[in-house]
């Protein structure tokens, strides 16, 4: 009679461990050269509001402008601001990656920022598989992309 064997494996897994953290972003920086300069082109050209602008005793000035109506908020560090823990020694105007704003309408967004002197990298907003997209930068170089989603039926 055959000898008859079997090898069996016990695999050992760790059990998946998944962690969530209830939050969301509230506000991200964005360095600037000049923040008076700066407040005044996202208010009067970009159409966003001033959600802060204060200066705490002794400190810097702490200004932060957003789409109205949302929490989001871009905070304007100026350059050369004191900062007591260092994290701003290298930070340069400009040399971050773009931004993106999602619109509705991208072609309508593009006519009526570009009427309020905002100046784009293209002549008209460009389609593209994701959507239409236009591109500008404020007058401290930072990149901003207006996006418009294509519609459902385009995606099919």
């Amino acid at each position: 009679m055959p000898i008859r064997s079997e090898i069996s494996v016990m695999l050992y897994t760790q059990p998946v461990i998944q962690a969530t953290m209830d939050a969301r972003i509230a506000q991200f920086t964005l360095v600037v050269k000049n923040q008076a300069e700066a407040l005044e082109y996202y208010t009067k050209k970009v159409g966003f509001e001033k959600k802060t602008d204060f200066t705490p005793p002794g400190s810097y000035r702490w200004v932060t402008v957003g789409p109205k109506g949302q929490d989001l908020e871009l905070a304007l560090w100026q350059v050369g601001s004191p900062d007591p823990n260092s994290w701003s020694k290298n930070w340069k105007p400009g040399s971050g990656p773009p931004i993106v704003l999602r619109v509705d309408d991208c072609r309508k967004t593009f006519a009526e920022m570009k009427s309020r002197g905002v100046q784009f990298k293209q002549a008209q907003p460009e389609e593209y598989a994701w959507g239409i997209s236009a591109t500008f930068s404020d007058p401290d170089g930072n990149l901003f992309s207006i996006n418009q989603l294509p519609s459902k039926t385009s995606w099919s």
